[in-house]
């Protein structure tokens, strides 16, 4: 298998504008699975998380819309996608990690209190 042939799979989380309409929230999202699809990722799982307050403001917004995406893509694609992402004018914050597989739920433990 040539470099060009390895794939990648990777953990996304975007947060959206939360002040968007539901359309045009799915249209910024679409935005970003279409961006993956073509370049020849494929989408393995969505997990919309809904509207939250931000850690911190961010550009005067305190709250987003957060979505974690699992999909797998041509690593030498990944900074593309970045460059794209920066790009998107509803695309508050992303982050994107390699992983090793795809989570089918999210659970998050509780913190452990010192006794």
């Amino acid at each position: 298998m040539n470099k060009k042939e390895r794939k990648g799979l990777y953990e996304g989380m975007y947060i959206l504008s939360a002040t968007l309409s539901d359309d045009s929230r799915k249209k910024a999202f679409d935005k970003i699975t279409e961006g993956i699809s073509q370049k020849g990722g494929e989408i393995h799982k969505i997990h919309e998380q809904g509207r939250r307050k931000l850690a911190y403001e961010i550009d005067g917004k305190r709250e987003g819309y957060y979505y974690i995406l699992y999909f797998t893509v041509p690593t030498q694609t990944i900074l593309e996608l970045w460059k794209e992402y920066h790009l998107h004018e509803d695309l508050i914050r992303f982050l994107t990690l390699r992983t090793e597989k795809v989570l089918e739920t999210l659970e998050f433990q509780p913190l452990k209190t010192q006794g």
